[in-house]
């Protein structure tokens, strides 16, 4: 229980070896079992190759197996016995652009994949730009098929420099270069002989050891209220007045006795008791989903806020973000009318302005754009029909995250970030 959980999803352009990279990870980390282990040595003897696809362990979909390719985020997860880790295996094909959102949005470390023979290409540039953009703590870009270019020092050090080049436009917190061969195994889990001139670490060491217990915010307290727990079962006297508000702590540290306020009543009461998923907790803090017990009865549902009294998360009903569009039915156009989603809190928004559209590739703005098609990321403002209590994006992933409904389909269509609010 003490150990703790690294989210990192893998991203990059089509064929670039993400799966097989997982696959690698899973094999040689002893992680899958052997049952695992002969379906897929089987499948690979039935469609004649040489080798044992790793890349099956990941790509479970029947599409997925028969084009070679990722479609939809698979997750899989395994532990050393230093950290255990949730891994987000995600697409690289451009049509598949929102299923890598989906999977990088939870990570707190993207591995991007590059070709050792193509180079950096346009899908690596977005999804760099996207892990950026989605505020992913820390980068690792990881230059696959080493073997294929006969372990050249050269060619790794080239696509290092250009991607820094292109970095130094980006936010980018940590960025790491490791020179690897998924296929193989070099510099996956264990060192490589074949890249002597390469003095870092093995890519798993990177994972174990990369800091993350500083990503998440600590200071300002946040907890969306999910759920309110009533038992009244009548033959427990103890639970026949038990008032609970259930949810996931979305920042900050909260303790039995901290002062707290109500949003969006404005009225301020004491925590008595925390209760986890197992008993009572001594305190709480992200991502942990606890249930808060007040001291004072307080009318509280679903989609309020709990916070500190002098930090309070903004109440905003004007919304400027960053909006991936994530759908091709409709495009994204001034006066448009959707349902956004925000920590736990549902209501209707317009688009009140498209202020402009941004190129990946150049990061040029486009101020003339009109809309957003599918897989265009750019600025806009919202204007929501009842208050939302919200932080910057920047300054906290939860609260400075939303997701835009298509009111009629009810399919989700766009991601949002949070840029100011009013």
């Amino acid at each position: 229980m003490a150990m703790d959980i690294l989210r990192f999803a893998t991203a990059g352009s089509v064929d670039d070896g993400k799966s097989t990279l997982i696959g690698r990870l899973l094999y040689d980390s002893k992680s899958i079992f052997e049952d695992q282990l002969e379906a897929v040595e089987r499948t690979s003897a039935d469609r004649g190759e040489e080798y044992t696809n790793l890349a099956l362990l990941t790509d479970g979909l029947r599409a997925e197996r028969e084009q070679g390719i990722t479609i939809d985020v698979a997750y899989r997860y395994f532990a050393t016995p230093r950290r255990k880790f949730i891994i987000a295996d995600t697409p690289g094909h451009i049509q598949y652009t929102r299923n890598m959102v989906t999977g990088a949005s939870t990570a707190d470390l993207a591995i991007i994949l590059v070709d050792a023979r193509k180079g950096i290409l346009e899908q690596s540039r977005r999804h760099a730009f996207l892990t950026t953009l989605l505020q992913v703590p820390h980068l690792v870009v990881a230059v696959n098929k080493m073997d294929l270019v006969g372990y050249d020092e050269a060619v790794y050090q080239k696509i290092a420099d250009e991607f820094t080049a292109f970095a130094t436009k980006l936010d980018v917190r940590d960025l790491t270069f490791i020179p690897i061969s998924a296929l193989h195994g070099d510099n996956v889990v264990e060192r490589s002989g074949n890249m002597p001139w390469y003095d870092g670490p093995s890519l798993l060491h990177h994972l174990e050891h990369v800091h993350i217990a500083s990503d998440r915010n600590l200071i300002d307290v946040r907890f969306p209220v999910q759920y309110v727990i009533r038992p009244h079962r009548a033959t427990d006297p103890e639970l026949h007045d038990y008032r609970g508000y259930a949810g996931q702590v979305a920042g900050g540290v909260l303790k039995p006795g901290d002062e707290v306020v109500h949003l969006p009543s404005g009225l301020t009461t004491t925590i008595t008791h925390i209760d986890g998923p197992n008993g009572p907790v001594e305190e709480a803090f992200p991502p942990m989903s606890v249930t808060l017990r007040l001291a004072d009865e307080i009318d509280i549902s679903r989609g309020d806020m709990i916070a500190r009294p002098h930090n309070q998360p903004r109440v905003a009903q004007d919304l400027d973000a960053m909006v991936c569009w994530m759908t091709d039915d409709r495009r994204l156009t001034p006066r448009m009318k959707l349902i956004i989603k925000h920590t736990t809190r549902t209501a209707r928004a317009m688009v009140k302005d498209v202020h402009y559209r941004l190129d990946v590739n150049t990061l040029h703005r486009d101020e003339q754009a009109d809309g957003l098609g599918l897989n265009e990321i750019g600025r806009v403002t919202l204007r929501v029909t009842q208050p939302l209590f919200v932080d910057d994006y920047s300054r906290n992933r939860l609260t400075g995250g939303f997701i835009l409904i298509d009111e009629a389909t009810h399919g989700t269509v766009a991601a949002g970030m949070i840029t100011d609010a009013r």
